[in-house]
This record gives structure tokens, sequence and C-alpha cells, in this order.
């Protein structure tokens, strides 16, 4: 069992680190979605953004967590994989020659809300298929870990479980500008993202073999799940702050990083794939300090003081691109090390403020506040960029005589790292008054 929990962690990681890579695809073609398909800062937010409409307004996430603790893994996370394979495949097809020459589901989609195209519109179900599942199988892909790895080296799990979801962030950077630049056109870069997670979904069949002798499962009624379960977690003060920090922190940095190819392109004059690249700075230096960092969070604790180190870094950054002219290498590295600090303690800070059986529940909760940032931060960033570039046109962008002004937005993302840093602090507060100080203490 000892070598076994590292092959299960393994074999779980894989497909979460597809479902990255898909999300991440999209975030490097920003500008040939507005050239191709005519798409506005606004409505690449919206596409964007849709991958969160159905854990925050449906509370899919949430009814994931409740259904993953009240029938387990493998089948519930079968069905999650497999709905963000079909919509990695609706977001390639909504954005191919062959859907655009009037291929299935085109003129069904061009009959109605005509304002907007059907290009659109199949990319948003796409989204909205693809961000149902890989929301909820991030909940799967966490009650696995904080199963196997509880009281023991839980945070280094979560920190190389993390390092594989960032290579999938990485590869995405890396390698989607260069598909999108191949002589079959752009859109080889979003089926390259659906084979990626097609991939993925083989891997979580081999985990459902694998795991075979270790079930995840309730005994007994007193198991079970009640509503009364949801709002004695609405009660736990340290998972409401908790739960807020995860909601401001990625706001900042999951919806940045959507837009951070462009930004650079627009600021700093770079091309596309070496825009891809810079960005991708932010996941290496995770891949690499994530680990480092969940080692030192098992062995010496000090959960908390790390989410509020990791926080207000995330601020310097965002000042520093929107008003200085300091070269964006130096941003993306030190983005890189927050984006380290406050995920390698975060979540497995989790599992010592809620039962472990409730913790499916719990993250699910967490996966669906968190998305309404997902959801919305990018839309917003979206029209704030619009808003204060009203003079710049699709051909301008085209033809290199004009170029995005993003410091607005950056400005923006900077006051939510503020609000993270608040939660920070409250969370270090009631963990003194109400949990003795047990996330600042070491495991090891």
């Amino acid at each position: 069992m000892k070598y076994r929990r590292w092959l299960v962690l393994l074999l779980v990681s894989i497909p979460v680190g597809a479902s990255y890579y898909v999300y991440d695809a999209i975030s490097t073609l920003k500008e040939l979605m507005q050239i191709n398909l005519g798409f506005s800062s606004t409505e690449y937010g919206v596409v964007v953004s849709f991958y969160s409409f159905p854990n925050t307004f449906l509370l899919l996430a949430v009814i994931g967590g409740i259904i993953v603790d009240r029938f387990g893994i493998k089948k519930t996370g079968f069905l999650f994989v497999l709905s963000c394979t079909l919509g990695a495949l609706l977001t390639a097809y909504g954005a191919s020659d062959l859907y655009r020459q009037n291929g299935i589901g085109y003129g069904f989609m061009g009959s109605f809300l005509p304002e907007y195209s059907p290009e659109l519109k199949m990319m948003i179900l796409g989204r909205f298929l693809f961000g149902l599942g890989a929301e909820t199988l991030l909940v799967v892909n966490n009650k696995v870990i904080a199963h196997w790895f509880k009281g023991s080296e839980i945070a280094f799990a979560f920190g190389l479980n993390l390092v594989v979801c960032r290579l999938g962030t990485a590869a995405a950077l890396i390698f989607s500008p260069t598909f999108a630049g191949s002589p079959t056109g752009w859109t080889l870069a979003l089926w390259v993202a659906a084979i990626v997670m097609f991939i993925g979904l083989g891997f979580f069949i081999v985990y459902s073999i694998a795991d075979k002798r270790e079930k995840i499962k309730t005994d007994g009624e007193e198991d079970r799940f009640h509503m009364s379960d949801i709002f004695e977690l609405l009660k736990n003060r340290p998972f409401i702050y908790i739960t807020l920090l995860c909601l401001t922190f990625y706001s900042a940095v999951f919806p940045f990083q959507a837009f951070a190819p462009d930004i650079l392109m627009n600021k700093f004059g770079l091309d596309i794939e070496l825009s891809g690249l810079l960005t991708s700075i932010i996941i290496w230096g995770t891949i690499i300090f994530t680990p480092i960092f969940g080692w030192g969070v098992d062995k010496y604790g000090k959960r908390t003081t790390l989410m509020i180190w990791g926080s207000a870094m995330l601020i310097i950054v965002h000042l520093i691109l929107s008003l200085t002219s300091i070269t964006p290498y130096i941003g993306m590295f030190t983005l890189g090390i927050a984006f380290s600090l406050v995920p390698a303690a975060l979540w497995p800070s989790v599992p010592y403020i809620v039962n472990e059986k409730r913790l499916g529940t719990a993250y699910g909760l967490m996966a669906s506040v968190q998305n309404l940032g997902l959801w919305g931060i990018p839309i917003l960033a979206g029209i704030v960029t619009d808003y204060f570039n009203k003079g710049i046109t699709t051909e301008m962008l085209r033809d290199g005589s004009g170029s995005l002004d993003y410091t607005f937005t950056l400005l923006m993302f900077a006051f939510i790292g503020i609000v993270a840093l608040f939660f920070s602090f409250m969370l270090k507060r009631s963990d003194k008054k109400l949990l003795s100080g047990q996330l600042e203490r070491g495991n090891i």
C-alpha cells in the first residue's frame, strides 16, 4: 500500500493535468479568435468564463461532491472525465471550418440569438460541458489524495499532483501557439487539446482498474449525506474563510492567465509564441516550488502564513505589470512563486477543517464558489479592456496599427489580490481562535 498510493496519485493526476491543458490551450488564441471569428474581448471572456457557469449557477460542483460522497469515486469520476472530453471536442468543432461551412448544428445555432454568431454559441456549449466535468473531476481528485495521504505527506502529495496539472498548463502555453501556426490552420491547437483530454479519459479508466481493491465509500446511515452537512459547513468559519480565499486568489490568477499572452503581445510587443512561452514561466515556477513548499508544510506547518505571503506577492505582481515597464520575466516568475505558496498550503488544509466523510461536499462547495470568480472575472476583464480601448478595431489589430491597453484590467486583478490578502489574514485569525493553531503545525 505504501508504494501503491503513489501510483494512484499519478493515475488520478494525469486526467486532471489533461483538463488543465484543455483549459489553457485557448489562452494563447485570443487574437486569432478575434481575427478569424470576429470575437470581441468581451466575447472571448464569455467563452473562457462559461467553463464556470454550470458550477456557479447550477451548483453542479456541489452536487458532484455530494454524488461522490454518496456513490463513490469510479462511476462518478468516469462521467466527469467523459463530460470534459465531449466539451473539448465541441469547443474545437465550433471553431473549425467543418462546422463553419454549414456543418452539423450550424443552422440550429444560427436560428436563435442572431446577435451572437453560431461559432460563439457552439464554443460556449463546449466550454459549458468541459467545465461541468472538470471542476467535479477536481473534487474526485482531491478526495482521493486526502483519503490516501492524510496525516503523512498530504501537502507533498498535493504538490506533486499540482506539478502534473501545471505541466498540462505549461504544455498548452508552449505548444498551443505552435499548433495554431501550422499550415493546416489555427484550429489544430483546439483539436490537439481534445485529443489530450481523450488520453486523460484513458488514464482514469486505468486508475479505476488499478484501485479496485481500495474503495472509498461510506458505511452506515451515519455516514450518508444529509442536507444538514452543508449548513454545518456554512457555519464553519475557517472553512468559509479558506473558501473565500480560494475564490479571490484564483480569480486573480486563472483569468489573468487567460489574458496574459495577449497582454504581453500588446504591452511588450512580443510575438504569439514568445508570449505563450513567457506566460508558462508562471507554471514552471509552480512545478519547481509547489512540491518543495508542500514538503515544508508537512514538516513545519505555517499554512496560513504561506497563504498570506502568496496573496501579498500576487498584488505586487499585478501592480508591477500595470504601472511599470519592468521586464515581465520578473513578474511572471514572482507570480509562479505566489501560485506555489498558496495552493501548497490551501488544499491540504481542508482535511484538517472538514471531516473526511464530507470532503467531497466541501471540495464541491469550494469549487462552486471558486467558479463564481472564474465565470465573472474573465467577462469583467473583457468589459474593462473593451471600455478602455474603444478606438481599437479588429482591423487595427490585424494590420498591427493599433494595440490594446491593459493597465486598468491589471489594476482590477491587483484589487482582487488585496481582497485575497484580507481573507488570508482572517483565516489565520480563525485558526488561532477556533482550531488552536492546527493549520500552523506540521505533520511529520
